[in-house]
């Protein structure tokens, strides 16, 4: 054993006196006294005393048979009192009941040549906690984990009906391996009765009066304070909450020189409201509050306490995995964005940011591929576009289906004012009527060769000629020209070439003009004495018919433009507010800048 601190005697039970409160430490430090030679202890080499106690010292020995070094525990007196033995046998039994990997294990028990009793324990090596506390020599991390194992071994403990009532920092030790030890049983408690009954058979608690204090203040519970001889299990629990209150806040719960007062005004037991800038978990603070309860029977169990910090610690080691899976595959998507293949790239860096949304790295980089279009898209990336564009073109083909079949159905209205000739009527409606099938079968079937869809520009301008020999070419040619010339303009293979559409509108617009005056058409307007006159080769233009022939086209180009504008609004309206949305949730999944 190192010679620490005097609280980090392992070996060595608190002996409190019928006449104090609180129980005594020894000193660890070795005294350089040899053992006294009248009182040899069979089998074992004994060294130098490094504890001494009220009645009991440890003494440092080697086991002669098996050839091991052990720590002795023996008591001092010449002639102990037999509350004495029994208080010693009691702690020798106690401790030895508690076969557990954190609680030190006894050896032997035996008699020395004077008839004295004696045990028998590990040697240990090792500092203890409130050594690591008082220097702070040990990560957050290192100490919830040490403090989980002493909840087990407490748990143990009280599983087999045993209470340790002096739970502290300083009674628990941190070896040089790893390893966690729970110490000095000396206070404890038999829930059980068993081993209150010593020799004579009287159930005493070994001088302690009822309402008598035992322990150390700071740790007590509030009820261990009023009445140590009743306590039971969740006591231990409130010493386990001061402990992990100390680790979180950095300081201990109550004050060293006002502990009872403080402990039975009931402190506040948040480490966060006590050190806003620790950066203490809210799981763990939750915790902490809950174990320091002042009411025993709300405190969770010791068991509770490891399972929800060991819960804490396992959600920890999992978000440093998270990172470091988050850095590789961070790498990995430069990598893969350096080779050319960006979609991989792209899921690369989101995984990384599902990660860890905290790697600036990851978020600067999902940003930019997301914002930064490819030069030359990849081949996924092309077969979404492709997707994209095919379904634009469906729907502007399907609204120009309506447009065409709606100037179809102004047939009657034609008819209906007086045909002049039946042919050029018959060549309207067939126009619109073939356009309107030839739209359709855009609408569905999208995937179009720029030689078909030129030859389907081509037919709109043919219709135009024939609309002009209707009215001529100022009356509602022109409003119906643009119409057509908006919407076809939208069809994804006419992007960059709005000239060639724009073109063909025009032509269907202006050769009928040219031809007139060619003489080849007979000419549908002229001026004289200052009207201009429209003249129409197809239908009469006479009385008040074509006054409401006028209305109805005027209203019905007004109304299948204004729809067809509508419909684009929408769309427009709604793709737009679908990228805004898009680019609103993804600055919620990336950091914000400082």
């Amino acid at each position: 054993m190192k010679p620490s601190d005097p609280s980090s005697d392992p070996t060595v039970a608190a002996e409190p006196t019928d006449t104090e409160a609180t129980h005594h430490r020894f000193s660890t430090e070795p005294t350089g006294e040899q053992p006294r030679a009248v009182v040899p202890i069979e089998s074992y080499a004994l060294g130098d005393v490094i504890g001494r106690g009220g009645m009991g010292e440890v003494v440092l020995a080697h086991d002669r048979e098996i050839g091991r070094d052990v720590a002795i525990k023996r008591l001092r007196t010449e002639d102990p009192t037999a509350e004495a033995l029994d208080r010693f046998m009691r702690e020798a039994r106690i401790q030895a009941r508690l076969d557990h990997p954190a609680i030190v294990p006894v050896y032997e028990l035996g008699h020395d040549s004077a008839g004295r009793p004696y045990f028998t324990m590990k040697r240990l090596a090792g500092v203890t906690l409130a050594e690591v506390l008082a220097a702070r020599s040990l990560p957050r991390q290192r100490l919830l984990r040490a403090f989980a194992d002493v909840c087990l071994a407490v748990e143990f403990a009280h599983a087999r009906d045993i209470v340790h009532r002096d739970l502290k920092p300083a009674n628990i030790m941190l070896g040089d391996y790893g390893e966690v030890y729970v110490l000095d049983w000396g206070l404890a408690r038999t829930l059980d009765g068993e081993l209150e009954r010593p020799g004579e058979g009287r159930p005493r608690e070994f001088g302690t009066q009822a309402g008598a204090m035992l322990g150390t203040p700071g740790y007590m519970a509030p009820e261990q304070i009023e009445d140590a001889a009743a306590v039971g299990r969740p006591a231990d629990v409130y010493a386990l909450g001061a402990i992990l209150f100390e680790i979180l806040a950095g300081e201990p719960l109550h004050p060293r020189g006002d502990a009872i007062a403080s402990t039975l005004a009931a402190t506040d037991g948040s480490p966060a409201r006590r050190r806003p800038n620790s950066a203490v978990p809210p799981e763990l603070d939750a915790l902490c509050s809950a174990a320091l309860a002042t009411d025993p029977t709300v405190r969770p169990t010791a068991d509770e306490l490891a399972e929800r910090v060991q819960r804490y610690l396992d959600g920890d080691r999992d978000l440093e995995r998270r990172r470091t899976l988050a850095v590789e595959q961070l790498a990995h998507a430069r990598t893969t964005l350096v080779e050319g293949q960006r979609a991989e790239a792209m899921r690369a860096a989101g995984r990384a940011l599902a990660l860890d949304p905290e790697l600036a790295a990851a978020a600067e980089l999902v940003t930019a591929l997301m914002l930064e279009p490819p030069a030359t898209p990849p081949p996924e990336l092309q077969e979404v576009l492709r997707a994209s564009d095919a379904s634009t073109v469906g729907r502007h083909a399907r609204e120009s289906a309506h447009a065409f079949f709606a100037i179809a159905l102004l047939a009657p209205a034609v008819i209906w004012n007086g045909v002049l000739s039946w042919r050029l009527i018959g060549a309207i409606v067939a126009a619109t009527l073939v356009l309107t099938i030839a739209a359709l079968r855009i609408a569905r079937s999208p995937d179009r060769s720029f030689r078909e869809m030129f030859a389907y520009v081509l037919g709109v301008s043919v219709l135009l000629v024939a609309l002009g020999r209707l009215c001529g070419p100022f009356l509602f040619v022109p409003a119906i020209a643009s119409f057509i010339a908006l919407s076809v303009t939208s069809f994804p293979v006419f992007v960059g070439r709005a000239w060639l559409v724009i073109g063909c509108a025009v032509a269907g617009w202006v050769v009928p003009l040219v031809l007139e005056q060619l003489g080849i058409f007979a000419s549908t307007w002229s001026l004289h004495d200052g009207a201009f006159v429209i003249t129409s080769n197809a239908i009469r233009l006479e009385g008040g018919s074509t006054i409401a022939l006028a209305v109805i086209l005027s209203i019905a180009t007004i109304v299948i433009a204004g729809l067809h504008g509508g419909r684009r609004a929408t769309a427009y309206q709604s793709a737009r507010r679908q990228l805004v949305t898009q680019a609103w949730h993804l600055r919620q999944l990336l950091p914000a800048k400082p």
